[in-house]
């Protein structure tokens, strides 16, 4: 199926009936590194997931300026009307995860729920040029050996060994399906959306106000992501967090019957009004209580 984007045609896969629920890859991934969600999800929900532009078989835009955080964000909400979906829950991983974020700052009209899972990367105070410089590197190194070529390197960095060690079959396949990546998509996307998009805590005054139900999920040993998660759990009004033992970056595909289980309690509590607000007696600057705290 097919959804046009902003300047773009989007490939778009759909499965089962009920609520929807919207899933976005990560830059590694694409559509169908959802596919164990989809099987699941699709049972009790209309499941829909899309190659994000610059992916085959979505369109490839020639221009760097083409492809940015804002873009992303249009194309999700172009999925959503382009399929008569009014609202929906938001799954993200990494950079997926990014746009689920902004989609619940620009648009929570259209957000049942918020999954921002894997995401955090250059928001890292004091970080933020290491990981520029990081993703330019990266985009220079698709060009200079091609997607094929590249895969099985970026397939081993330290938040993506767990995945390997724990799953070499999985992992295979993770790669194999890197490897037919764009080169040029996955170059400019990289500089386009990675290495330009906002860090969260540019964007804490929006964010601190965002009641949109959130879950945060992030590997145990996806190091640059532990604290982002943190402070997402901080800022955000209505916000859990899940953190995944011995596990790296590729959750959902990692631990899949773990990620299973917290989205789809995450779902019923949401969907029966229990996932609230943070409770203004938690206070986190409170350790116990005693006979006086209430009048500190």
């Amino acid at each position: 199926m097919k959804v046009q984007g902003k300047g773009v045609s989007l490939h778009v896969e759909e499965a089962g009936s009920g609520l929807p629920v919207l899933f976005i890859h990560e830059f590694g991934g694409t559509w169908s590194s959802w596919e164990p969600q989809m099987r699941y999800f699709s049972r009790r929900y209309r499941c829909v997931t899309y190659a994000a532009r610059g992916y085959p078989p979505s369109d490839i835009p020639e221009n760097s300026e083409d492809y940015s955080q804002d873009i992303a964000v249009s194309d999700a909400i172009s999925v959503l009307d382009g399929l008569g979906i009014e609202k929906a829950h938001i799954v993200g991983l990494s950079m997926g995860g990014f746009t689920a974020v902004h989609l619940g700052l620009r648009h929570p009209e259209r957000c049942l729920s918020l999954t921002i899972a894997g995401a955090g990367y250059g928001c890292e105070p004091g970080r933020e040029d290491y990981f520029r410089d990081v993703s330019l590197q990266v985009a220079d190194s698709f060009e200079k050996l091609g997607a094929r070529d590249f895969a099985p390197i970026y397939g081993t960095g330290a938040s993506r060994v767990q995945f390997q060690n724990k799953d070499p079959r999985g992992w295979a396949e993770f790669v194999a399906t890197l490897a037919t990546h764009s080169t040029k998509g996955a170059a400019l996307t990289m500089r386009g959306v990675q290495a330009r998009r906002p860090s969260f805590h540019e964007l804490e005054d929006e964010l601190r106000v965002m009641e949109v139900p959130s879950l945060i999920m992030n590997g145990d040993e996806d190091d640059h992501c532990l604290q982002p998660g943190l402070y997402l759990k901080r800022v955000l009004p209505a916000a859990g967090l899940a953190i995944l033992p011995k596990t790296g970056h590729t959750l959902n595909l990692e631990e899949p019957q773990l990620f299973n289980t917290l989205l789809s309690e995450f779902f019923a509590q949401v969907e029966a009004g229990g996932w609230r607000k943070r409770d203004p007696r938690a206070r986190p600057d409170q350790v116990m209580k005693t006979l006086d705290a209430d009048a500190s």
